[in-house]
């Protein structure tokens, strides 16, 4: 995802919370942005929530590839907040007392310093283990796909293709879904069988929108079996959908 948004709150607000004078005192709260990124950072349900969401994509991905050729099939995953933590930069904003923006964006992208989301290591050592390509497909923008290619590799993840997004307008993913089903990318891959794919946003999954929100539990049966979403409270397209 390459929107964020805005984290122009005082620093002291993120420290909120973190330890109690008596144990039966209620939890001091945080508001908005502050309380999402201090979830993120600190919290042992966020870890757990992603290594659960890798678990079950693993278990799904093992499954799946029992009778599939080597390299003829593949997940497809996004990258910020999904295979790459970003919760540094989100702190950062914090600090300066900044919203974000793309001049921001980009300067913390070409520092390669995003670090790795629990989980995500050891799934894609197994999707590559098993035979099977792992595609990132994010909205990166092309300038800055190869800082996130040399990112991914210093921290050792084994990725096979990043697919950035070469409209700046445009947050659509399906056309590069597509390239990989049709082997049509710039990167010489065969057509691949898409067994899953990992995400945050409902937008990094084919055809789904914040309309699913009012979709009926049937007819998202396809999350937990081919799509695996992981959580992050701290920005996304939910931002504009009005309150219930």
């Amino acid at each position: 995802m390459a929107r964020r948004f805005m984290l122009a709150v005082p620093l002291g607000l993120v420290a909120l919370g973190c330890s109690h004078a008596r144990p039966a005192a209620a939890p001091a709260r945080t508001p908005g942005p502050a309380s999402a990124l201090h979830w993120v950072r600190s919290s042992a349900e966020y870890r757990a929530l992603c290594l659960q969401t890798y678990a079950f994509a693993t278990r799904q991905v093992e499954s799946a590839a029992r009778d599939l050729r080597r390299g003829t099939w593949g997940v497809i995953l996004d990258a910020d907040e999904t295979v790459l933590d970003n919760s540094d930069y989100q702190k950062q904003l914090v600090q300066e007392g900044h919203g974000y923006s793309e001049d921001s964006w980009a300067a913390w992208v070409r520092r390669r310093q995003a670090r790795e989301t629990p989980g995500a290591r050891a799934f894609l050592e197994r999707v590559q283990a098993l035979g099977g390509v792992v595609a990132i497909v994010t909205n990166r923008a092309q300038a800055l796909c190869e800082d996130t290619r040399q990112n991914l590799r210093a921290l050792g993840l084994g990725v096979d293709v990043v697919l950035c997004k070469a409209d700046p307008t445009s947050s659509e993913k399906e056309a590069r879904f597509e390239s990989l089903l049709e082997g049509t990318t710039a990167f010489g891959l065969p057509p691949l069988k898409i067994v899953g794919y990992v995400g945050d946003n409902m937008r990094d999954f084919p055809g789904w929108t914040q309309a699913a929100r009012g979709k009926p539990e049937t007819e998202l049966r396809e999350f937990g079996t081919r799509y695996f979403l992981l959580p992050n409270p701290m920005y996304g397209s939910w931002e504009n959908n009005p309150e219930r």
